[in-house]
């Protein structure tokens, strides 16, 4: 066992001096009435599967909403946030059943719109930038005229900020919060970043127009995102990070997000030419200049973000 992130690791066993136990400063280590992870996993998901179907019957009932429809932005916004909401209650109820802050899921409070939520925001921005400099530089990107207006371009530009970033929450708390915390109890850190980043890409595969090599990269990003996890201790980093992507492909750019094409884009933007530089009907994300960048950002947090010693 490494010891560069003693939150999701924490030291078992009653500290001792001279003068006899003292009080752990973290969470209280295991006993033998404490609850087994698959009990701990299963009390978590329950509810969170129980509600996740059930807001899909509602959904279903009332239809789909058309994406040309002035309704639509509202509507997918709100079903991001009681995504985020499933996934997020129930850490907090088994938080209380476990004896621990709800922030050694991920989410510390202190965190919220901290340095490091910033940070990722740099790199996100920053990779999203690169991979599409990649893609003009063989001809593969235009920018074209501006879809958008006046006002327009505010009002969009806030609307997609504020949805990313409950997008960054919603996923990145649902494959590496309390899932996370927990199955990296039972069978280690990386196995358990293994299991749920393949997850996450295969569940990728559900989106219009995603493929393989689409879904590939978005499981190789989730690895990495476990890296700078398992380096900073919590989640805001890739918070940020996630956020800043997708903003930067669907608003900036103006390019498919994982096959999707969004309204409220900054400019009639187009993809042109090969599917493996383009990416094709999937978007960046599926160029192969997505597998470059994404290793030059794993670099980065892996000499920016060196593993922490213990206290």
């Amino acid at each position: 066992m490494d010891n560069d992130s003693p939150q999701y690791y924490p030291k078992q066993g009653p500290a001792t001096s001279a003068k006899g136990p003292q009080p752990l400063t973290g969470p209280a280590p295991p006993t033998e009435h404490e609850m087994s992870v698959g009990l701990r996993l299963a009390i978590y998901l329950f509810p969170v599967l129980f509600c996740y179907f059930a807001l899909s019957f509602v959904i279903g009932a009332f239809g789909n909403i058309p994406e040309n429809s002035a309704a639509y932005p509202f509507a997918v916004f709100v079903q991001e946030l009681l995504l985020f909401l499933i996934v997020y209650l129930p850490a907090c109820l088994m938080a209380r059943l476990e004896n621990r802050p709800v922030g050694v899921y991920g989410l510390p409070v202190h965190g919220f719109l901290g340095k490091r939520f910033w940070q990722g925001c740099v790199i996100g921005v920053a990779e999203i930038a690169i991979l599409i400099a990649c893609i003009a530089a063989f001809g593969g990107y235009s920018f074209g005229t501006l879809h958008l207006q006046g006002s327009a371009i505010f009002t969009w530009s806030l609307y997609w900020l504020l949805f990313f970033l409950v997008v960054g929450f919603f996923e990145e708390f649902a494959f590496r919060g309390y899932v996370q915390f927990t199955l990296a109890q039972g069978i280690g850190f990386w196995p358990a970043a293994w299991i749920l980043s393949l997850g996450f890409g295969a569940l990728h595969l559900l989106n219009k127009n995603e493929g393989w090599v689409g879904a590939a990269g978005v499981a190789t990003i989730g690895l990495i995102f476990a890296l700078a996890l398992r380096r900073t201790g919590n989640l805001w980093l890739v918070v940020g990070w996630h956020a800043a992507f997708d903003f930067g492909e669907t608003f900036l750019f103006s390019v498919p997000n994982s096959g999707a094409v969004f309204e409220g884009h900054l400019s009639n933007a187009s993809l042109h030419g090969p599917v493996w530089l383009t990416g094709g009907a999937v978007g960046p994300e599926g160029s192969v200049f997505s597998f470059v960048t994404m290793a030059a950002a794993a670099l980065f947090v892996h000499i920016a973000f060196p593993p922490r010693k213990e206290a």
